[in-house]
């Protein structure tokens, strides 16, 4: 054989194994555990949860240029995995912190995902993100907002998420300005459920307010109600000024329904998103809730925008129109997904690494936060949220701060 032949052979062979390899890199799927409530009463926020990252899936998938900033559009796979795809492996947590513990077991052991997110409700997220931590993987939660889940300790938990203390101040200057502009805003009534979301948002905000010199009537029932009559009589005795609500889905649409029952309208309905960010609340008791203001860090932003592009993809696949909770979730999955492409790795340290070197500015986000930057704590510092309402029909509007506002706010609450 002569010299040119050999050396043609050689190179031929290079390139069949270059390409081979370059075929195993993109053709390598990472897996992700996702732990969600596909069933029980909060199964409408699991169902938008998963189309949520389904979308996120897609967008990291295939290449997306017109979504413009944020990182991991631009590339059909991740880059830094040589065009690797990714997986989301769902697990129903049945709206169960136990079921929710045993999920996140089974995704690390049997499913061999190399992080998790999740688990919407802040009890579940609690006992999920415990296994992580036993077992040394990443979980970031997008959603939780109970203050406890990053004072534990954790080096594997990480939120992106706005959370109950950043939420006592967004109420408070919200209500300040209310105030400055005649609307009355002294006597104030939390009413929040037993779960560990509603407990610990719910002393937050008590706690939060007192050292502003408020004192708030506290309204607790029991998650999942069947029966709403005596706390709402409650508060038709004590005529707050502002009504905070802090439930999910199935005891908001309730909560609607009994306050039209027994006719009673506060002077202000201001909820902490959860199940009044929920398209089934609105499809449910919209048109008998108009005026009901709520706390959202989601804007859907002018046509053709990257959010306006990320909200019709939402739309086709889940028939509904994005929410914050939907929003924020897949926001989480974004940070977690760049973490996995910056590391370069599966390696679960290296990806840990990668998350605490984190620092997005808000062109490369999807919500409208002021960054993602995480503490010691894993906590996210530049998170932040807008003032809602529900006007004109079954559309959240932002209207406060007035520099985000699209419209003014519409007070009193006119329900129905």
């Amino acid at each position: 054989m002569q010299f040119k032949q050999l050396l043609g052979l050689v190179c031929a062979a290079a390139i069949a194994i270059g390409l081979t390899g370059r075929a195993l890199a993109e053709d390598k799927v990472i897996k992700i555990g996702a732990i969600f409530p596909m069933t029980g009463n909060a199964a409408s926020a699991g169902v938008h949860a998963k189309a949520a990252l389904e979308v996120a899936e897609d967008i990291i998938n295939n290449a997306h240029p017109e979504l413009g900033d944020l990182p991991l559009a631009k590339n059909a796979g991740l880059a830094g995995l040589g065009g690797a795809k990714v997986q989301v492996i769902f697990a129903d947590n049945q709206g169960s912190p136990a079921t929710g513990q045993n999920q996140a077991l089974r995704l690390i052991t049997e499913e061999k995902v190399v992080a998790l997110t999740g688990a919407y409700q802040s009890g579940i997220t609690l006992t999920a993100s415990a296994i992580a931590e036993k077992y040394g993987i990443p979980f970031v939660n997008g959603e939780s907002v109970a203050a406890n889940l990053t004072e534990r300790g954790f080096k594997w938990f990480f939120r992106t998420t706005p959370i109950a203390t950043d939420i006592v101040k967004v109420y408070y200057d919200f209500l300040a300005d209310m105030k400055a502009q005649g609307i009355k805003a002294d006597s104030i009534a939390l009413v929040h459920d037993n779960t560990e979301y509603g407990t610990s948002v719910a002393n937050t905000i008590a706690a939060g307010f007192k050292e502003k010199g408020l004192n708030p009537l506290d309204i607790a029932y029991v998650s999942n109600a069947t029966d709403l009559q005596s706390q709402v009589l409650q508060l038709k005795e004590k005529k707050p000024d502002v009504v905070i609500m802090i439930s999910y889905t199935s005891d908001a649409i309730l909560f609607a329904k009994t306050m039209q029952a027994q006719d009673y309208k506060p002077p202000m309905l201001l909820c902490d998103d959860s199940g009044y960010s929920d398209p089934s609340f609105i499809k449910s008791v919209g048109k008998i809730s108009q005026g009901v203001l709520n706390r959202s860090s989601w804007s859907v932003g002018p046509p053709g925008s990257p959010t306006a592009i990320i909200a019709d993809m939402y739309r086709k696949k889940s028939g509904d129109e994005m929410d914050d909770t939907a929003g924020r979730e897949m926001q989480g999955f974004f940070v977690l997904v760049d973490a996995i492409d910056r590391a370069g790795s599966t390696d679960p340290a290296k990806i840990q690494a990668a998350l605490r070197a984190t620092d997005l500015k808000p062109n490369q986000l999807m919500m409208g936060y002021k960054g993602v930057k995480f503490d010691e704590k894993g906590q996210n510092i530049l998170a932040s949220a807008v003032i809602i309402q529900l006007q004109d029909g079954e559309n959240y509007v932002p209207v406060w701060p007035k520099a985000n506002a699209a419209k003014a706010p519409v007070l009193p609450y006119k329900g129905w």
